[in-house]
């Protein structure tokens, strides 16, 4: 019995010298022990080679049954262990490259953000309609923030007059079109995101195609068709909308969201104002920074509602008058007659649509 306990610390020994894993010497060494037990059951009693390995086949059955039991111990113990210890949580921020977390530093400081809510950010597509006075600074903010996806659709080229108020295109960029200008500008503020520019105007027969690849959409459009088609497509999709207007000094913003308990845009506005109403910024003129505070406001509900945190524009319109420093807000409903959101909604329609 010696020999083979001699023989077994031998091959545990070169093993060690050679670097074989553990593994592997406790394979050789149960090999060792299988070949003994085998010996004693296959030759007669009073053999040498038996009286030389101990004589009896049961000594090393029962040590190999302590031996598995040891071994079962060891590893229900290994287990029991594993499972004590605080499962590690992936955190959010794990796809993160060094860059990024430095980058949006501030943003996972904030109790209401914090990681998660940034990979969420990471993780969102978000279509934006419209590289004018309120896409411009939403299409900044969101790509400063970290919106994994964003797409922005305007078939409109840069131009001069552009530049008082849509601060995402440049001199340089005159003559280029918006969403091209407004894709180079993203990237250069922030390379980690992506962006889908679709030049063309947005249409029905492209709309709910479009809308189906993003969480969230942002109507920074101009005119009361894009507006409405916007609506009822995101209606349809059940997407949240956010949307948002000015005029001169004034802005209006909200999240319009019937599949969030919230109205939509058509139960606020069911009647579009009579042409010359309601004149464009090319008609009545408007304050630079204008576009810039609401398509910023835009840009903050989109990083609330995509975060959760805070509380949304969802049931309220936020009234904005630059003129005199004021807001205000408005406490919107659902309309049970509402053709697009209500019992009387619609199943079939069609819109025209203008340039956004």
């Amino acid at each position: 019995m010696l020999f083979v306990l001699g023989l077994a610390a031998v091959i545990w020994g070169i093993g060690v010298l050679m670097k074989v894993p553990r593994r592997q010497r406790l394979i050789l060494i149960a090999v060792l022990w299988a070949l003994v037990v085998i010996e004693h059951l296959v030759l007669p009693a009073g053999h040498p080679l038996r009286l030389a390995t101990g004589g009896s086949a049961q000594v090393w059955l029962s040590l190999g049954l302590v031996a598995a039991v040891i071994a079962a111990y060891r590893a229900g113990l290994g287990r029991l262990r594993q499972r004590a210890l605080p499962k590690p949580v992936a955190p959010a921020t794990q796809a993160f490259r060094p860059a990024e977390l430095d980058r949006y530093a501030r943003h996972i400081l904030l109790r209401e953000i914090g990681g998660p809510g940034q990979r969420r950010l990471k993780d969102a597509r978000v279509l934006v309609i419209g590289a004018g006075g309120l896409g411009a600074p939403a299409l900044l903010y969101l790509a400063a923030s970290g919106a994994g996806t964003i797409g922005v659709i305007d078939d409109d080229l840069v131009e001069t007059s552009n530049l008082q108020r849509q601060v995402i295109h440049t001199d340089a960029r005159i003559g280029l079109p918006k969403v091209q200008s407004a894709r180079d500008a993203m990237r250069a503020l922030n390379p980690f995101i992506e962006v889908r520019p679709y030049q063309r105007r947005l249409d029905a027969a492209l709309a709910a195609d479009l809308f189906s690849d993003y969480d969230l959409i942002l109507d920074g459009s101009d005119n009361f068709d894009t507006r409405y088609l916007a609506n009822r497509t995101a209606v349809a999709l059940a997407k949240p909308l956010i949307a948002a207007a000015i005029t001169q000094w004034e802005g209006q913003i909200s999240l319009y969201h019937p599949a969030g308990g919230g109205p939509c845009y058509e139960c606020v506005f069911p009647v579009r104002p009579a042409p010359g109403m309601v004149p464009s910024c090319a008609e009545a003129g408007v304050a630079a920074p204008l576009p810039g505070v609401l398509g910023s406001m835009m840009a903050l509900e989109a990083v609330k509602f995509l975060t959760g945190a805070g509380d949304s524009l969802r049931g309220r319109l936020l009234l904005f008058d630059g003129l005199h420093g004021e807001n205000r807000s408005v406490t919107l409903h659902r309309r049970a007659n509402c053709p697009v959101c209500g019992q009387a909604r619609a199943t079939d329609w069609t819109a025209p649509v203008s340039t956004p």
